[in-house]
């Protein structure tokens, strides 16, 4: 990994794990039309392109196609009885009880895809499993970006974002934050939003590309959770991703991510001094309050190094 933050190319083409349903099949899979396929969309098959080709290739006045159209209505009344045409949340797992389609898979216009759309965002979170990387807390199924916030893909496609903790751990806890409005777009790699503490601000790169939907109010009024527990409840946005598999590709996941966060843990060191390099491999706890504790390192100096921004 270079100082740039550059994504290597490996593990590029990896599957998108939802955080409440670990679930990767396809709903075509699922539905045994096709023997092998997962999604890597989020679950979002109104912008899928496989998902268009096979309703294309399903329709019933392609002549080529009758036999398999018909195979694949039977397929469905075999597997699930009465329900001629299964909503994909359940054949996903995100819904139990027996639910069909009465939308072609348009779910972009289906009130009930809406509806759990928008019971997702008042869901209360639950908290995810935490591992260790060079003394961060590094939250599993998460995306990182290399301005150090993370992303969570939930099942509706919808994506949540918040700051690592490796950005609380060097900057300190908030003083306020500088969310961007709703309705507002997005832009991977783009200044999305900023913090501030005391007289200092620095900006923040967004880690997808989007509408924000909803922001943390809690957060908002008590930054400091952000802080204190920057994966579950100092969660910042939730955005509408615009394009989620070419987010995905400049993002880093599981084993890649923690590589990652140890290399920024050895350049953090090293701006600290030899003193400080040995404690690398020791294993030793991350400091907290980098800059409040060394504010000769100087804010702008740090913003710069880990989170790729000038001055906000």
């Amino acid at each position: 990994m270079n100082e740039s933050g550059e994504k290597s190319q490996e593990n590029v083409k990896k599957a998108v794990k939802g955080f409440q349903v670990m679930e990767e099949e396809c709903i075509w899979m699922k539905a045994g039309v096709v023997n092998f396929r997962l999604c890597d969309n989020a679950y979002d098959c109104y912008s899928c392109p496989f998902d268009k080709g096979m309703k294309k290739a399903m329709k019933p006045e392609a002549p080529s196609t009758e036999k398999q159209e018909t195979s694949w209505v039977d397929h469905l009344k075999w597997n699930y009885a009465d329900a001629s045409r299964p909503c994909r949340h359940a054949l996903t797992g995100r819904v139990t009880a027996p639910k069909v389609c009465t939308k072609n898979y348009e779910c972009y216009h289906c009130a009930y895809d809406q509806m759990l759309d928008e019971s997702d965002l008042l869901e209360p979170l639950q908290a995810p499993k935490l591992n260790q990387a060079s003394g961060y807390r590094m939250a599993q199924d998460y995306y990182y970006h290399m301005g150090h916030c993370w992303a969570r893909f939930e099942h509706s496609g919808r994506v949540m974002v918040g700051f690592d903790d490796f950005l609380v751990k060097v900057f300190g806890a908030p003083q306020s934050l500088g969310f961007p409005s709703l309705g507002a777009k997005l832009v991977q790699n783009k200044v999305g939003w900023s913090f501030e503490r005391g007289e200092q601000k620095a900006a923040i790169l967004s880690p997808v590309s989007g509408t924000v939907l909803a922001v943390n109010q809690r957060a908002k009024d008590h930054p400091e959770i952000s802080e204190e527990d920057p994966y579950h409840e100092g969660w910042l946005m939730v955005v509408e991703p615009k394009m989620p598999k070419r987010d995905l590709k400049r993002l880093y996941f599981g084993n890649e991510s923690i590589r990652w966060i140890e290399h920024e843990s050895r350049k953090l060191l090293s701006i600290l001094g030899p003193e400080y390099e040995g404690l690398a491999a020791t294993g030793a706890e991350a400091i907290h309050d980098l800059y409040g504790q060394f504010p000769n390192l100087g804010w702008d100096r740090l913003a710069k190094t880990f989170l790729h921004t000038e001055k906000a």
